[in-house]
């Protein structure tokens, strides 16, 4: 039997796109976490230095299932980690943090990120500097931006004298950021960065909030 060639050609490409697009949702649902993510889980975005460090911190909130590192905040599609360390693009490191809202709200992991960072410094968290490092909150609804701007408010006149420069963005695309990066801290304890940086700055956040953690920690 002859086999017409463009009738293979036609069913290789349609396999092809099928196959890609699958592999694209696969990534959006962060597949590697699938199994911590409930499907009633709410997800908040946040920016506040290394995502290494800021992913640690809200995965030892009680009510997270899950901080995904990624990149946000920017103007080009597809970033990556080489691509956002030139400034060029406009991203930041950011989170995606997966919460049960029955247990954790939202108000408080604005807390968290307030809570956990210097909102002060405009281009970084020591030892981190630079435009991808800067303070983000995003927010989803105008119920979400209304919690944020409030709690800027109160931290300007009662602990920051008006000088908090964090961003508040709403939020439109979160890009994940590559596999290596995800749960770094956990994975790489004797890294001299998570020993000297990242897990120094859990502690002082598991310090200021012991209320708020897991048990396990």
């Amino acid at each position: 039997m002859k086999i017409n060639k463009n009738i293979i050609l036609i069913s290789m490409l349609v396999f092809l796109a099928i196959s890609f697009s699958f592999k694209e949702t696969l990534t959006d649902n962060n597949i590697a976490n699938i199994n911590k993510i409930s499907s009633t889980d709410k997800v908040a975005y946040f920016a506040s230095g290394c995502f290494w460090c800021v992913e640690a911190i809200f995965e030892s909130v009680e009510g997270v299932s899950e901080a995904v590192s990624g990149y946000a905040g920017g103007h080009t599609k597809n970033p990556t980690y080489q691509t956002i360390g030139t400034g060029r693009t406009g991203h930041a490191e950011a989170v995606a943090v997966y919460y049960n809202p029955e247990v954790v709200s939202f108000k408080i992991l604005v807390d968290v990120f307030f809570g956990s960072h210097d909102p002060t410094t405009k281009n970084g968290q020591h030892p981190d500097y630079g435009s991808q490092y800067r303070s983000i909150a995003f927010y989803n609804t105008m119920d979400e931006k209304e919690l944020i701007d409030l709690a800027i408010e109160k931290l300007n006149k009662e602990t920051y004298n008006n000088k908090i420069v964090t961003e508040v963005y709403k939020h439109t695309v979160f890009y994940e950021a590559e596999d290596y990066h995800q749960d770094y801290e956990r994975l790489n304890p004797y890294n001299s960065y998570v020993r000297n940086v990242s897990v120094p700055r859990l502690k002082r956040f598991q310090k200021k909030f012991p209320k708020l953690l897991k048990v396990s920690h």
